[in-house]
């Protein structure tokens, strides 16, 4: 008699490596990061009730909505993902998964999502996360291999998110939501530059086109990362000058943008890969910071 345990463990290894792949399809490490930012936009609405089942709905649907604009951006890319050594083995150009699959599983997880943020929360809400998808996956990818204004594109849907959060909060784009969505906006020009920078062999492979400088990383690249952190720094401020959050954070947007900035000096100054990887990791930094500490001295308005 055939034992019936090997073809088991060979069910679950099947199992286990196209959750996996459906995983690193929706970047599901990078839209974990992504979705908390709306919802620290949806804490911040003033006299919002946590409710923590909605936060969890909210949570559920962004991670639906951004995986499925990841998997766009992976099926248009597939090509040049396998001309890129960090990118070779995602399922597509490891060819694990047919482009096909990914699609229906990129629309089952779009539809999911804005459906959850439409009847759950409110239709902008759905609206401006289908804003997302489509400048994202439909403007940004491709316009990376035409010129470096991809980034500007990119920062778009990439800044999005704390908005998202607000109006799912408030039901309505008021100032707050736009504050957070300029800090996330401006951030992300340094933050991203730094990736381009560690990851411009690579990038060159594929024709992508993302520094700012065409002579690739140098010290304009530098310099403009550096312009950024410096604009970050009092627009970091605007929700300490608003009301929805009290000095402690002030004092904690300031060190941080400090740091932020040192890191991007540094840059400047040696012009190399471990300094852009250090930028890289302090954008990280900064990011968490201010949102963990504007959370945490929010001002109760009723």
């Amino acid at each position: 008699m055939i034992s019936e345990q090997p073809i088991r463990w060979n069910a679950s290894y099947v199992l286990a490596s196209k959750a996996r792949d459906y995983f690193q399809l929706s970047k599901f490490t990078l839209s974990f990061m992504v979705v908390f930012s709306s919802v620290v936009g949806y804490w911040m609405v003033p006299g919002v009730k946590l409710e923590w089942s909605r936060v969890l709905l909210l949570f559920t649907g962004g991670l639906l909505v951004t995986g499925s604009a990841n998997a766009i951006n992976q099926i248009m890319e597939r090509r040049t993902d396998g001309l890129m050594k960090r990118t070779a083995g995602r399922p597509l150009p490891g060819g694990r998964m047919k482009p096909a699959e990914a699609s229906v599983l990129a629309l089952i997880m779009s539809l999911a999502g804005l459906t959850i943020l439409g009847r759950v929360f409110n239709w902008s809400t759905a609206g401006l996360s289908l804003l997302c998808v489509l400048l994202y996956g439909f403007i940004y990818t491709p316009w990376k291999k035409w010129n470096s204004l991809a980034v500007l594109v990119g920062a778009i849907p990439g800044a999005l998110p704390p908005l998202i959060g607000w109006v799912a909060g408030s039901g309505t784009l008021s100032a707050g939501g736009w504050a957070l969505f300029a800090i996330q906006f401006l951030w992300q020009f340094p933050h991203f530059w730094a990736i381009a920078w560690i990851a411009y062999g690579d990038y060159r492979k594929a024709g992508f086109r993302l520094l700012p400088s065409a002579e690739g990383p140098n010290r304009f690249t530098a310099l403009q990362a550096m312009i950024y952190v410096l604009l970050l720094l009092p627009v970091g401020l605007i929700p300490y000058f608003m009301g929805l959050s009290g000095i402690y954070y002030a004092g904690a947007e300031i060190a941080a943008g400090l740091f932020f900035f040192y890191r991007a000096l540094n840059l400047y100054r040696f012009c190399d890969v471990k300094s852009a990887r250090q930028l890289m990791f302090g954008s990280y930094i900064y990011l968490t910071i201010i949102q963990l500490v504007m959370l945490a001295d929010k001002v109760k308005m009723i």
